[in-house]
């Protein structure tokens, strides 16, 4: 080997200079394509890593729980917050607990593109559901950054983490996504949870204002937005029978949620006859069976309605019905309870149906508890309509997601499925506010909200890289344009 010489030392460094331009243009000319070890580190392997580290933030021992603005959701939002700086994003939390970080465009006359999903849980949830599309949005615009792309947006890129979609704690659905689509009633922060601690305690706790008028600053303005993109697991079945990694959401079904309380007569369980008695679990239990019977087989009772106008068969498509939670006072093995709550979820495609359906199972509760002499009282905890995705971002998004199984050499059949969604997700509350575009990620058994919930690395890997591309072809400025 020849020595080295301090006089060649400028044409050294210049040499390493050049070979260090290279590496990183050819970097960010591979960025979508999937070959690049460097962006397969960032875009799978970190997304990955991360993912597991969200999961281990719980509120619980043994399980992953983490609920509105618990101890466990604040932990969390400091590691978004954490790596959405990583990726070269201001960032800030508002006055609902939602955690964002933004990037600004070249063009300060554009709208923004807004990316997300939340970053609560259910009660011995998955590691994936929600996490999956907030990680993947910090990624995909990190690897911009590091490609350079980053400040060549042509409309500024907004990605939020929504503090509440799950709605475990408060039984009430997109508090977080709900709020910055205008969409939250002042009158919420008055909700309780089973402690009695309202949605506004819980604000004032971990230093929000907790009131209207902060609750007002939630909101963004509909002129402001271009559209709003969400990465999510699918947590069914399809996309694994199909043997394709993503498929793109045509819409998502409306749901209502709940709250029944039953109300008899508190008694001891040896002395009080049968016939005397003024039972709200056996009431509660007859309830709950005439709702399964009434989801499972709605045809025959629902022949034909002159109301809506529509066959049963063709209008309660997709219909599901579900108690989820049911609690007794006093809960004891000796004792006729005084009252019984429980939780109604209903779900269908068809806005009418679903509507009809509730209509006829809230007249069975106070038929049935009438003839049980006991009190029954119905609140309504939750209603969102159905949910058409915006045309022309399902074709943008369908695009993208087609070219990534192309660079990635994936062996698929057919085209990029288009599904319907039976889960509820933020986008639903973003469409009050404006259009929205869904990717699904295939997950192993259709498996979620439980600790099987499973999306191979490979699979994450793809989701990331879509929506890179997606980026790519609608809003990064090209360099010819820029130059």
């Amino acid at each position: 080997m020849a020595p080295f010489h301090r006089e060649d030392a400028p044409i050294l460094l210049l040499f390493i200079a050049l070979v260090l331009v290279i590496v990183a243009g050819l970097d960010a000319e591979n960025i979508g394509d999937g070959g690049s070890e460097l962006f397969g580190e960032i875009l799978r392997d970190e997304v990955v890593e991360r993912i597991n580290q969200l999961a281990e933030i719980s509120d619980a021992d043994g399980y992953l729980e983490r609920t509105f603005l618990s101890p466990a959701s604040m932990r969390a939002a400091e590691l978004i917050i954490k790596w959405m700086q990583d990726a070269g994003l201001r960032t800030w939390v508002d006055q609902m607990g939602n955690v964002h970080g933004r990037i600004e465009s070249v063009n300060k006359t554009e709208r923004t593109l807004l990316i997300g999903s939340h970053f609560d849980t259910v009660v011995d949830a998955g590691k994936f559901d929600g996490s999956l599309g907030i990680i993947s949005a910090i990624s995909a615009l990190k690897a911009l950054k590091i490609s350079g792309k980053l400040l060549k947006l042509k409309r500024p890129v907004e990605i939020i983490a929504f503090s509440d979609e799950e709605g475990v704690r408060f039984q009430s659905t997109f508090l977080g996504s709900a709020a910055i689509a205008g969409q939250l009633p002042a009158s919420m922060l008055n909700t309780s949870d089973k402690n009695g601690v309202t949605i506004q305690d819980v604000l004032k706790e971990n230093s929000f204002q907790g009131s209207v008028r902060s609750l007002l600053q939630v909101k963004y303005d509909p002129e402001s937005v271009w559209g709003y993109v969400e990465v999510h697991i699918e947590q069914g079945p399809v996309l694994e029978s199909l043997g394709y990694p993503l498929g793109i959401v045509q819409g998502i079904a409306g749901q209502t949620r709940l709250k029944v309380q039953v109300t008899g007569s508190q008694g001891h369980a040896g002395t009080v006859p049968m016939l005397m008695r003024q039972d709200p679990m056996t009431a509660a239990a007859e309830l709950i069976v005439n709702l399964e019977s009434l989801c499972k087989y709605p045809d025959r009772v629902f022949t034909y309605n002159e109301q809506c106008g529509y066959y049963s068969k063709e209008s309660f498509s997709g219909l599901v019905c579900t108690v989820g939670e049911i609690s007794a006072w006093p809960s004891a093995s000796n004792v006729i309870p005084s009252q019984v709550n429980f939780t109604v979820d209903v779900r269908a495609m068809d806005d009418v149906a679903r509507e009809v359906v509730i209509s006829e199972f809230s007249h069975q509760i106070y038929q049935i508890c009438d003839n049980r002499m006991v009190n029954c009282t119905i609140e309504s905890k939750h209603n969102a309509d159905a949910v058409h995705c915006d045309s022309e971002l399902r074709l943008q998004l369908k695009q993208a997601a087609h070219s990534t199984m192309k660079n990635l050499r994936r062996k698929i059949n057919g085209e990029v499925p288009l599904l319907m969604s039976g889960a509820g997700h933020d986008a639903i509350a973003m469409s009050h506010l404006t259009k929205v575009g869904m990717v699904f990620v295939r997950c192993r058994g259709g498996i979620s909200h439980s600790p099987q919930e499973y999306v191979t690395d490979d699979d994450v890997w793809a989701a990331v890289l879509a929506l890179i591309d997606f980026l790519l072809d609608q809003h990064i400025i090209s360099d010819h344009m820029s130059s």
